[in-house]
C-alpha cells in the first residue's frame, strides 16, 4: 500500500546543538496545534467527506502532516543531539525525557459536518503557519530556518486545499 522513501519531505541536516530551540519545536510536534494533531484530525475527518473529492484530499493532507511530524522529529533529534540529562533539566525538558505530557482526541476537533470541519482545518492551517513564523523569528540558524520555512509554506498550501475546497461544499449546499 504504501512506499516508503528513506528520505524528508525536506532536507534536515542541523550541525549545532540548541536545546531552547528544540524545546521549542516540541509545540509543533505533538500539542494541540502541532502536526500529529493536524493529521490525525485530518485523517479521522475524511470519513465524513461527502465525496470522494474530500476524502482524497483530507487523506493526502493528513498523510503529509505525518511526514512534518517526521521532520519535526528529526529536528528534535539533531537539536537536542549531545545534551547532557543535566543541560535538558536546566532547560526544562526534563519531561521530554522521561515523560511527556499525554496526547488527547480532544485535538482532533472533529464535528461531522464537513464545512464545520473545513473551517476548523482552515483554522489550524493558519495556526500552524503563524507558529513556525514565530519559530522562525526565535533563530538565526540556517540550517532550522530552511525546513521551518518550508513547512510554513505548506500550511499555507494546505489552507488554501482546505478553503477551496470549503467553497465548493458551500456553493453546493453540502453537509
Amino acid at each position: 500500500m504504501w512506499k516508503y522513501v528513506k528520505s524528508l519531505e525536506y532536507p534536515v541536516n542541523i550541525k549545532k546543538k540548541d536545546i531552547r530551540m528544540a524545546k521549542y519545536l516540541v509545540t509543533q510536534y505533538g500539542g494541540a496545534n502541532g502536526e500529529l494533531a493536524a493529521a490525525f484530525r485530518y485523517l479521522n475527518q475524511r470519513y465524513t467527506m461527502p465525496d470522494d473529492k474530500g476524502k482524497a484530499l483530507l487523506t493526502d493532507i493528513g498523510t503529509e502532516e505525518l511526514a512534518h511530524v517526521e521532520m519535526i522529529s528529526a529536528m528534535i533529534y539533531q537539536l537536542l543531539k549531545g545534551a547532557t540529562l543535566k543541560e535538558l533539566k536546566e532547560a526544562g525538558l526534563e519531561s521530554h525525557y522521561a515523560n511527556g505530557v499525554p496526547f488527547t482526541v480532544a485535538y482532533f476537533a472533529t464535528t461531522g459536518d464537513p464545512i464545520a470541519d473545513l473551517s476548523e482545518d482552515m483554522a489550524a492551517e493558519q495556526k500552524a503557519r503563524a507558529t513556525y513564523e514565530n519559530l522562525i523569528d526565535l533563530t538565526d540558524d540556517p540550517d532550522v530556518i530552511g525546513p521551518l520555512l518550508f513547512l510554513r509554506q505548506r500550511e499555507i498550501i494546505h489552507f488554501t486545499r482546505f478553503q477551496e475546497l470549503y467553497n465548493e461544499y458551500k456553493k453546493k449546499n453540502l453537509k
